[in-house]
């Protein structure tokens, strides 16, 4: 198992590069959801939901745009390339990100090198591409509840991680008997604790 730091100067435009623009400090947002070539995550707009409401819904790459609260929305939008790439290759994304107007980092959690090199194969398709720090990790899963454990197992063997996805998240989630949001929940989660270990851990760090 592997965690990535991957530096992204995306050439590509797309709606979050024009709302970045607009603010001085890069765009935070958190990741629910990657699916096929859309990516669902939570903006977080501050005095600007408004405007930028009205923005994202007039914009042809977004297929659903929510207010959440005074503050947020939650935004489902083609992907520009990044977040595709890494769910077509089997990686799971941390879910808070900050978006700039052009440079991007992005924390990857692979399972195999090989997975990595076809993401940062397909990054330089969208722009210049570079690795940052490279973790490899071995016990990140006995921190794990039982269920995120059995969660997130499931949704590998299932063939949720692949690309296209062989199952959805509510036929996982029925075969689990539990609902779709306990079972975004529980991935979440473990996916969280995956990745927070690996980005504190600081030994057995390796270079690409």
């Amino acid at each position: 198992m592997y965690q990535a730091e991957l530096h992204l100067q995306q050439e590509k435009e797309c709606v979050l590069t024009d709302l970045a623009r607009e603010v001085d400090a890069p765009l935070d947002i958190e990741i629910e959801e990657l699916h096929d070539h859309n990516v669902t995550f939570v903006l977080h707009a501050g005095e600007r939901a408004g405007s930028w409401y009205d923005r994202l819904s007039d914009a042809d790459a977004v297929h659903h745009v929510q207010r959440l609260d005074g503050e947020a929305l939650l935004v489902t939008k083609h992907s520009c390339g990044a977040y595709a790439a890494v769910s077509k290759n089997h990686g799971v994304l941390r879910r808070v990100n900050r978006i700039g107007p052009r440079q991007r980092v992005y924390h990857v959690l692979v399972f195999q090198r090989e997975d990595l090199k076809a993401i940062i194969e397909e990054f330089r398709s969208i722009g210049l591409v570079t690795l940052g720090q490279l973790t490899e990790f071995g016990g990140a899963t006995s921190a794990l509840t039982t269920r995120q454990r059995e969660v997130i197992e499931t949704a590998l063997e299932a063939g949720y991680f692949q690309w296209p996805r062989e199952v959805t998240s509510e036929e996982l989630a029925a075969d689990l008997g539990i609902s779709r949001p306990t079972f975004l929940e529980h991935l979440r989660k473990a996916e969280g604790t995956l990745l927070t270990q690996l980005l504190d851990e600081t030994d057995g760090r390796t270079r690409w």
